[in-house]
């Protein structure tokens, strides 16, 4: 008899086992069809799978190296590290848990902040890392972002978000959620001073990061496939006690119910990132 936690159905679950992070080594097998290709390769196909389409996670380095012309960018606000304030502790300390992450993936939180040019445009972007405490929310995520806008008001630049989160990083409590009301207030400020944001929703963009900066840009745009919601759809159907309906979450979903404005394939993302932001300076 298989246990109770395995997800069966298709169409309401992510599985995590098999979606990792940029892939490493020489050869990878795509977790959707299966065909195996030199990681090389992949790279080349901007990690996207040439054969069905799957668009494998990547973090800040693959997507700076995407977007911005000849992979040249200032780094922004780099030395702004996590503390455990609250002393929060469950299977293990909460300081511990970041020391292992910061080791693991070469960061110091899961949110990284660049400056750089867009075939000649001026951007600044802002993207979250799924391998730093499944790109949980906290206050150094919150604060990048803060200080992001700050920077786009007085260079007079556009900015960019690239979400790709569990939601909330409930380590740190109320300072967590504290994220989504400060975020929104400093959007509101770009706004004001007539500059663009962009928010570009990745496998997966769910919970308090969903609930905030995630759906208030410009133009709300998606990768692909990529699951975006607030509840996981697991969770969804076992509170309602329904089946959902096919593809429930999925980007294609939202933007047949009109909650995004476009879905943006990565092999196009730079090209009509380009062409958006010279209609913006128009």
């Amino acid at each position: 008899m298989s246990s109770w936690f395995k997800r069966i159905k298709q169409g309401i679950s992510t599985s995590t086992s098999e979606k990792k992070e940029a892939p490493d080594g020489l050869w990878h097998k795509c977790p959707n069809c299966k065909k195996t290709t030199t990681v090389k390769d992949l790279k080349e196909h901007f990690y996207v799978c040439d054969k069905c389409n799957y668009h494998n996670r990547i973090n800040s380095a693959e997507y700076f190296e995407i977007i911005f012309d000849n992979n040249q960018f200032e780094e922004l606000f780099p030395n702004i590290y996590p503390t455990d304030f609250l002393g929060f502790k469950d299977l293990k300390p909460y300081g511990d848990r970041l020391k292992d992450a910061q080791k693991k993936s070469g960061l110091k939180d899961a949110m990284t902040v660049g400056a750089g040019q867009v075939l000649g445009n001026d951007l600044v972007v802002a993207c979250m890392d799924f391998n730093f405490i499944g790109g949980s929310m906290g206050s150094v995520v919150g604060e990048k972002i803060s200080r992001a806008i700050d920077y786009c008001i007085v260079h007079k630049m556009p900015l960019m978000i690239i979400s790709k989160s569990g939601g909330a990083r409930m380590m740190e409590s109320a300072f967590s959620l504290m994220q989504m009301a400060k975020t929104s207030a400093k959007l509101t400020q770009l706004a004001n001073a007539r500059l663009p944001y962009i928010s570009l929703m990745t496998d997966p963009t769910t919970g308090g990061v969903t609930a905030s900066y995630a759906m208030l840009g410009d133009f709300n745009i998606a990768e692909p496939g990529a699951l975006i919601g607030f509840a996981g759809p697991r969770i969804i159907k076992e509170t309602i006690k329904k089946d959902l309906p096919e593809g429930f979450q999925s980007a294609e979903f939202l933007l047949d119910h009109g909650f995004l404005d476009f879905i943006m394939d990565r092999k196009e993302l730079k090209t009509k990132l380009a062409t958006v932001l010279a209609l913006f300076k128009k």
